[in-house]
């Protein structure tokens, strides 16, 4: 059983290959960005929203959205951030129910979504820390690759 979160908690949903984001507006809901067609608690639907450069702002019952996915609170940046009082994040949320909005996994996406209604602030972790781990993928492979022409220049210049 999971304690209740409250109003303007961010939840975490750990989805199979991805971290979904909503925010707790009170009485079990939540609101998130969902691509247009998604059905709730449909996690690959979820993931599908990574193709789709819109989403819909829902209001949806937090154990719907999750389904059998694990959840957890977590307000990560509240050293960081002042969160905005309770009932203005609500507010904006409940403003922003139905529209439709710009979708982009790297600049506006789920976890964008909820950090801006929450700090004022859109920024999200699993975009920065994919980037840094391709980042430090590709100098790990450039540098290999460089390391491997020098090898081979040095071979020749033997022979």
């Amino acid at each position: 059983m999971h304690p209740e979160p409250k109003p303007g908690d961010l939840i975490e949903i750990f989805r199979p290959f991805y971290k979904h984001w909503v925010i707790y507006v009170g009485n079990g809901y939540v609101i998130h960005l969902a691509p247009p067609s998604e059905v709730a608690g449909a996690g690959l639907a979820s993931c599908m929203s990574a193709l789709s450069d819109k989403a819909v702002v829902k209001k949806e019952l937090l154990r719907e959205v999750a389904g059998r996915d694990r959840y957890q609170v977590n307000n990560k940046h509240d050293d960081k951030y002042t969160p905005l009082p309770p009932s203005k994040i609500i507010q904006q949320a409940e403003e922003l129910v139905g529209q439709e909005v710009l979708y982009k996994l790297t600049s506006d996406n789920c976890e964008h979504f909820v950090n801006e209604l929450r700090y004022g602030v859109a920024r999200s972790d699993q975009v920065r820390d994919v980037v840094t781990a391709v980042g430090i993928t590709g100098v790990g492979l450039a540098a290999m690759g460089l390391i491997g022409v020098m090898f081979s220049r040095n071979k020749k210049q033997k022979q």
